[in-house]
This record gives structure tokens, sequence and C-alpha cells, in this order.
């Protein structure tokens, strides 16, 4: 298969070939350059446009993947109506000079008679994400494999801001041995500290107005904190607060920075407050450390 023609000028090579995209690959390595892997799901805002600017610090060439990975989804969330936005995406790569997007079909990633699926523990198992979406770190850990053995980089560049995902994915490359350095990158927010996500698209413009509540209570619990106040304390306001202004929460924790175990001072820590909450259908995560 060609790679994937682009009607957008100056938009960097996009490859949706395995074949292809080991030879180019095969090309950077021949003339000892480095590579840095952004694995997205397109949908492109400012957030991973940094991931994208982080990469560029980190190594030689820079592929970007566009892969709307259905094995995250369950059956009742939002895969049909994921944005896909190839040719928007493309656009705005293309002031970076980045050197690749690997956009691989469905069928390219998991072929018929395909039937191997990781099943992480450590970290995917701390009652965070993992409880209200028990199918998503096998189907993360699964696809991350795929993308970090098709590209081969040097370094993968994750944000912060799915922090479970980040500690998954760092526990994956260790435990297998892959000879990749993960590294996360800080949470991009709007002006009000909302943190950038493809699902803000989905707001409306009074949930919108609304979402930026949950930045400010985890700053407040994390004040709390840091000034002696006792954490179980600082959770339980941070609780009644989002629950107060119409969200319902799914959680708001205080977690060892590493492991994600739960902690009760901060004695346990580094520690990092989680939350996860809906505002009308659409579901935010942020975190930020204490």
């Amino acid at each position: 298969m060609a790679p994937s023609p682009s009607s957008t000028a100056n938009a960097p090579r996009a490859i949706s070939d395995i074949d292809a995209l080991r030879a180019q690959v095969a090309d950077f390595r021949d003339t000892g350059e480095t590579v840095a892997l952004v694995p997205t799901m397109g949908a492109l805002h400012e957030g991973h446009l940094t991931l994208v600017k982080a990469a560029k610090a980190a190594a030689d060439r820079v592929a970007v993947s566009i892969f709307v990975n259905p094995a995250q989804f369950a059956p009742h969330e939002d895969f049909d109506a994921y944005p896909r936005t190839l040719d928007a995406d493309l656009a705005a790569l293309a002031p970076l000079d980045v050197d690749l997007v690997w956009c691989p079909t469905a069928a390219t990633m998991y072929p018929p008679g395909f039937a191997l699926r990781i099943e992480p523990e450590g970290a995917a198992k701390a009652g965070l994400e993992d409880r209200f979406r028990p199918h998503f770190f096998g189907g993360v850990a699964t696809v991350v494999a795929k993308l970090l053995t098709q590209v081969q980089p040097d370094v993968a560049m994750f944000g912060e801001k799915d922090y479970q995902q980040l500690q998954v994915v760092k526990q994956l490359a260790r435990d297998l041995d892959l000879p990749v350095r993960i590294e996360g990158v800080a949470t991009i927010r709007d002006a009000d500290g909302l943190a950038l996500s493809s699902r803000n698209a989905y707001l409306s413009p009074a949930e919108r107005a609304a979402a930026p509540l949950l930045h400010r209570t985890l700053n407040e619990a994390a004040e709390a904190i840091r000034t002696g106040g006792p954490v179980a304390d600082a959770l339980a306001h941070g609780r009644a607060t989002i629950d107060a202004a119409g969200f319902a929460l799914d959680y708001l924790e205080a977690r060892h920075a590493g492991t994600l175990a739960p902690v009760a001072t901060m004695a346990d820590g580094p520690i990092r407050l989680l939350v996860a909450a809906k505002i009308g259908a659409t579901r935010l995560i942020d975190n930020i450390g204490v």
C-alpha cells in the first residue's frame, strides 16, 4: 500500500503501510539519527503539539502516530463519535517539521486472526480509571506495545494529563525490556485551567464554563495538604465541592506519584491528586502534584 495522500501542502509524510514505515525508520537509523514517537488518536490540539515540540528536543527525528484505537473503547463509549480529522491534523503538524505520521488502519493494527491482548497489572490496577473503565488499560497496553515495536523509537512522549496511563506505559516498557525511554510531558491548559482534551469539544457552552472547577478543586486540595491539613479532610471537601457543582464524580484521590498506591499523609508521598467526573455527557480527568 502506498503512503496515504494528503491534500495539505507541506504536510508531513503520512504512512499507513508497515513496510513503508519500517523502511523510513531504517533510513533514519542508517544515518545514526535518533527517533522520538508521539502516540495520539488524532483530533490534535495544543497539548499534542507540545508533545511534538518536546519530542523534537529529545531526538533527531519525530514520528507522530494517529490511530483511534478500538481496543480501548467499551461498547457504550464514544468510539464511533470520536473525532477523526486527519487532514487538519497533518496541517497542524506541518509547521513543526514532523518527519513522518504513522496512520495505520484498524485492519493493519488488528488483522484477521489477531488474538493477543496485554493485560497489565501494577499501576493499571490502582482503582482509579480501571474501576470505571476495566477494559481500558488492556487496550492501551496492547496498542502502545505495537506502536513501540513498529516504530522502535529511542524515546516516546506521553502527556501527564492521562497520569495513570503514563505510569502504565512506563511499567510496560520496563517489564518488557523495551529499549525506549518513556517521558511524561506536563499538562497543557486553557487560561482558566481546564486541561486540554479532544473530548472538550463535546462540552456545551455552559458545561465548558463549569469545567475548570475540577482544576480549581485540585489546587485547593493540594494547598490544604501542603499547609498541613489532613489528606482525608482535603479530599472530603473537594468531593463535596465537585458534587455540589453538579458533576457526577467518579473519584478524587490522593495517590503516591510513582506507584499510585493510596496515601494518608504527606510522609507517604510524593503525592499526586487525581480526579475524574462527568459533566453532562462528557467525562473529564485531571491531576496535579502536591
